[in-house]
């Protein structure tokens, strides 16, 4: 049965890849606009946010009403809202199962949810304070760090039971998977610097990698079968060769590195060192810096488009995106809003859009022309996710407005396409290359050691 699962679960993340290729390739769309579809109100602090692709369906976590706001894309309307464990942190979507799995901080509980029907599953107990989540959708296994027990809890998604409580470092907040090799790593964000490696197969411990201080953000290369971990208080990269679980190279970088990303049809890697103002391009090949480049104050967010070979910095006290071009590692500036503070692309569409935290509203850049539209939105906008195939994005306004209300604004962006893609070169989607998500440390937390 559990080989089944997994066939069945290739073939489902194979078509969505597939259906995010044939789009990209496609017929050009209707004509360049943007406007807001609607605004929902959520519940309050809304702290994380999932999109289900294949069933339109957006899961906002509300961190401050215990509540789990469940939005129908096709209308833009709320349907449900569910009511989960204390102070939800995190959550992900399984869409092979759609199962949602939400990862409650105060009551170290995850709520799963049935996409089906929005009601609650099942309540699994996981370990202490449960800060990230994330899924593997060929073999329906869910893993969750649990930062103050030090364990990370793996749920048997066919079961929604514990199939096994893993011991790994100090403080886990990333967790990272790979579905091709079924290996997950899971970054411990201490002075003691350790990613530990956990073989899905057997949910063991398979290595424990020592890595830099304090590893604040973790991407995984499922082609290179390279994991790239950027360590903030040692000014580093450290790559760790899948295959063998070592640590292949350590790669020096800008100060404070706190995230990174890889464009896996390229094999380049870059990072945003935020006290340094730059960004290292890493060539996966010989983990070597091929390319320093300058870009606005405190790069905090960091998105690249793998069909366009561009890579977009967002610079938070610059109020500038800097894209950079992959092929030759200049680099371009754009303004945008005030603490631009997250940034993602849509790879079919070739937009990228910027949620600016202080000026309350979304920068939407056109990836061919590098022009600028402003859409505004809510108080606070400090989270934005696309759904590529309904072409939907979601920010999330973490403050009440004027009105009072915590709110989700969706906006339907529908732009025209400034050049042809080849079929093939998108090679990656959600639920392949899974970084663990980031908190803003620079603007709302001090990092240990910092001035």
């Amino acid at each position: 049965m559990a080989s089944l699962r997994g066939r069945v679960g290739r073939c489902v993340v194979l078509s969505v890849w597939l259906g995010i290729v044939l789009l990209a390739a496609g017929s050009p769309q209707a004509a360049y606009g943007q406007s807001v579809t609607g605004t929902i109100t959520t519940g309050t602090y809304p702290a994380a946010e999932a999109v289900n692709p294949v069933t339109d369906k957006v899961y906002v976590a509300n961190a401050n009403s215990n509540s789990v706001t469940v939005i129908d894309g096709a209308t833009n309307a709320v349907a449900s809202t569910v009511s989960v464990g204390t102070n939800p942190a995190a959550v992900a979507v399984n869409p092979v199962t759609d199962e949602v799995y939400v990862a409650n901080f105060g009551s170290n509980t995850v709520t799963v949810i049935d996409g089906a029907t929005n009601a609650v599953a099942s309540t699994v107990s996981v370990g202490t304070n449960p800060e990230a989540v994330a899924v593997n959708p060929v073999t329906d296994q869910v893993y969750v760090a649990d930062k103050n027990s030090n364990t990370v809890t793996v749920i048997d998604g066919a079961k929604n039971t514990v199939a096994s409580t893993v011991t790994v470092g100090t403080n886990p907040e990333h967790v990272a998977v790979n579905p091709v090799t079924d290996q997950v790593y899971v970054a411990n964000f201490s002075s003691s610097g350790t990613v530990t490696v956990i073989d899905g197969a057997t949910n063991t411990v398979a290595s424990t990698v020592t890595v830099g201080l304090y590893p604040d953000a973790m991407v995984v290369n499922p082609l290179t079968d390279q994991v790239y971990v950027a360590n903030s208080n040692s000014n580093s990269v450290t790559v760790i060769d899948g295959a063998t679980n070592t640590v292949a190279s350590t790669v020096a970088v800008g100060n404070a590195p706190d995230a990174v990303v890889v464009n896996p049809v390229t094999d380049q890697v870059y990072v945003a060192n935020y006290s340094s103002g730059n960004v290292s391009v890493i060539d996966g090949s010989t983990d070597t810096v091929s390319s320093t480049v300058a870009v606005g104050t405190a790069p905090d967010a960091i998105a690249v488009n793998p069909v366009t070979d561009e890579v977009y910095a967002a610079n938070l006290f610059s109020g500038t995106v800097t894209v950079i071009d992959g092929a030759t590692n200049a680099a371009s500036t754009v303004s945008v809003g005030s603490q631009p503070e997250a940034v993602a692309v849509n790879p079919v569409t070739d937009k990228v859009y910027v949620a600016n935290y202080s000026s309350r509203n979304v920068t939407v850049i056109d990836g061919a022309t590098n022009a600028t539209s402003t859409v505004t939105v809510g108080s606070e906008p400090d989270a934005v996710a696309v759904n590529p195939v309904t072409d939907q994005v979601y920010i999330a306004n973490q403050n009440p407005g004027s009105s009072g209300a915590v709110t989700v604004t969706i906006a339907n962006l529908l732009m025209g396409y400034k050049r042809s893609y080849r079929l093939g070169r998108w090679a990656t989607s959600e639920g392949i290359v899974v970084p663990g998500r980031k908190k803003a440390r620079s603007r709302k937390e001090k990092r240990p050691g910092s001035n």
